[in-house]
């Protein structure tokens, strides 16, 4: 599964209403205007559902979720963690 595309979809469907705003991986959210306070908890609830992760209140900072890139990145890492080691 593509993380980048999930997010951009459900960007896109769920908070743009289907106007497919142009932005890169590494847009801001905040200063393109792409979400507001509201967007980014709807999306937040979106990724810890959609991923099974859970986003802690540290991470709730621009450093972890300005961008498809740094949400991508932080995913990766939290899912990479929840797998269970091999014997």
């Amino acid at each position: 599964m593509d993380v980048k595309k999930r997010i951009r979809d459900y960007i896109e469907d769920a908070i743009l209403f289907g106007n497919r705003k142009s932005f890169s991986d590494s847009s801001s959210f905040q200063t393109s205007g792409i979400l507001d306070s509201t967007g980014f908890l709807e999306l937040i609830t979106f990724i810890e559902e959609e991923f099974d992760i859970e986003i802690t209140n540290e991470e709730l900072v621009p450093e972890y979720l300005d961008s498809l890139e740094k949400m991508s990145n932080l995913i990766g890492k939290k899912r990479a963690r929840q797998k269970p080691e091999k014997a």
